[in-house]
């Protein structure tokens, strides 16, 4: 098998394209010089991006081979130390994995945050939130925010509570009150958008 043949094999769209065996060809006979290991690498990744382009769409192969600089050009680069940085690749594009419908987990975990927290303060949050914990839907950020936005105010609320039990405070025991619920509904309320959530966050 010839060297033009064996990297055109490579490079399957352009496989029956006169200009880009020729175009291989001459790269391969300015390389001669290479280290083989060095001399395969390159003409791999040539084959590639020639392969890679046409598939993108890029259908003129003349085109994409004024865009490789000619084969010298390549040659003398390599031989520098260097591969050249426009063959680089285009990057695969990041795949997103779909969502499943949010279940029971999800929407249990924002109700205990939200009308929980009203029925039962500072215990439904908690189960809320590992609840919630325990979901992909959200990220490691959103979780962080929530524990914050539904932790803080329910640990203020509750040394307010103490200290309004403890001094005979009506006014003191109201604000515990408010903030054990205030806190967890607004944790909820930014939660909630997760809930629709279309894909899972990575």
């Amino acid at each position: 098998m010839t060297a033009a043949h064996h990297w055109s094999d490579t490079a399957s769209p352009a496989h029956t394209d006169t200009l880009v065996l020729d175009y291989l060809g001459a790269l391969w006979a300015e390389t001669d010089d290479l280290a083989p290991e060095l001399r395969d690498e390159l003409m791999s990744t040539v084959a590639d991006y020639i392969a890679t382009r046409r598939v993108a769409g890029e259908d003129d192969p003349a085109v994409i081979l004024r865009r490789l600089g000619p084969p010298e050009g390549i040659a003398a680069t390599v031989r520098r130390g260097r591969m050249p940085p426009h063959l680089r690749l285009p990057a695969a594009p990041r795949r997103v994995a779909a969502a499943p419908p949010a279940g029971y987990l999800e929407h249990s975990g924002v109700a205990l945050l939200t009308a929980g927290a009203v029925v039962l303060p500072a215990v439904a949050p908690l189960a809320g939130m590992l609840l919630v914990s325990a979901s992909p839907r959200w990220t490691a950020v959103q979780k962080s925010a929530g524990w914050v936005l539904a932790g803080v105010p329910v640990l203020l609320g509750l040394l307010i509570g103490l200290g309004g039990l403890a001094f005979h405070s009506i006014e003191s025991v109201a604000l515990a009150y408010l903030l054990l619920v205030a806190g967890p509904f607004i944790a909820g309320l930014t939660l909630m958008p997760g809930l629709s959530r279309r894909s899972v966050p990575r």
